[in-house]
């Protein structure tokens, strides 16, 4: 009963967000599953940390997918993801934490960016 009314709960945060509160929501997963992966290989339980991986390249591919491309940074943007994309798959075949770092701190910076970007235009308003 309680993980229906999770299920519920986190199916109504979806389906209520804001695009922009959608694309907090996809950094914060990209960064929880890339924090899981690494723990992952840090136990040796390499397929475990392939499909948390795997998770990130699917979040990153929906930020892509989901992007204005009418506003002018959207391009670098675009460059930016798929060098993460690269840096992700390089990871999984070589299982390598400080590939994994290196993602993660880019997603914690665009994720804080994002955050801070929300925060101006609703004080704006």
């Amino acid at each position: 009963m309680q993980h229906n009314a999770l299920n519920t709960y986190q199916s109504n945060a979806v389906t209520t967000a804001t695009p922009g509160e959608l694309t907090l929501k996809l950094y914060n997963g990209a960064i929880k599953f890339i924090k899981q992966a690494k723990v992952s290989i840090e136990e040796k339980n390499f397929s475990k940390a392939h499909e948390f991986n795997i998770r990130v390249q699917d979040i990153i591919g929906e930020l892509i997918i989901t992007m204005n491309r009418d506003i002018p940074i959207s391009a670098q943007l675009l460059t930016m993801y798929d060098y993460l994309l690269h840096r992700l798959v390089e990871a999984n075949l070589k299982k390598e934490i400080a590939v994994l770092d290196e993602v993660e701190d880019f997603l914690t910076q665009f994720r804080d960016t994002w955050k801070e970007a929300m925060q101006l235009a609703k004080a704006a308003k």
